[in-house]
């Protein structure tokens, strides 16, 4: 199931809209203006993002403009009654994957929804890395690194969960002589070998930021 975004002040669309995409598999969460739109992105991890350009408080392509200065790069789908060029080259500026006009048939929306999401399970985008899916191998800063098998396990759980914390006991798991002191040596070589922020929650695991 994928988890998806949508900004969309008119109760009537949004409302079809959730029966419909529910309907065949996906959970949404609906936002009526920008800010809370916002502050949705920053609290959920979802799959994608549905916006409309016209919405009190926060306009559409200004979120989006937001998401992408904060290194947020889930796909984008425009959905607007704006049909000139100029709303349309503005969406993908800001970091657009797609633009739909309004009205259009729900059935296209989640055809293209489909593309995006099954895209997004193959690669997986975290900071400077990129991470085939399908053969979990892992890029950074474009280039393909090596990893040894523990390390590579640790670091591929991290990001998958992100952002939640991985429980101790099953980075534990990955280990080949489980113990704490060998998981922290671990974690201390990835914070530094990438310069990355690897907080241990207390009581619960570790977190990657």
């Amino acid at each position: 199931m994928s988890k998806l975004l949508l900004l969309e002040d008119d109760p009537s669309l949004s409302k079809t809209l959730i029966k419909y995409l529910s309907s065949h598999g996906h959970e949404l969460d609906w936002a009526k203006n920008g800010e809370e739109a916002i502050d949705l992105s920053y609290d959920n991890r979802y799959d994608l993002y549905l916006l409309d350009i016209n919405v009190p408080l926060l306009n559409g392509i200004d979120l989006l403009k937001a998401l992408r200065d904060a290194d947020d790069h889930t796909p984008a789908i425009i959905i607007s009654a704006l049909r000139d060029v100029t709303s349309v080259t503005q969406s993908f500026i800001a970091g657009a994957d797609d633009y739909m006009k309004k009205p259009f048939d729900p059935e296209e929306l989640l055809i293209r929804i489909r593309a995006k999401t099954s895209t997004l399970q193959k690669a997986l985008q975290f900071k400077n890395f990129e991470i085939d899916m399908t053969k979990e191998e892992i890029s950074y800063n474009g280039s393909s690194i090596s990893l040894g098998k523990v390390q590579k396990s640790i670091l591929l759980s991290l990001i998958k969960h992100y952002p939640d914390p991985v429980n101790k006991d099953d980075l534990m798991s990955l280990l080949d002589k489980p113990s704490d002191l060998t998981l922290r040596v671990h974690i201390s070589k990835l914070k530094k070998k990438f310069d990355l922020q690897i907080n241990n929650v207390r009581g619960v695991g570790y977190q990657i930021i």
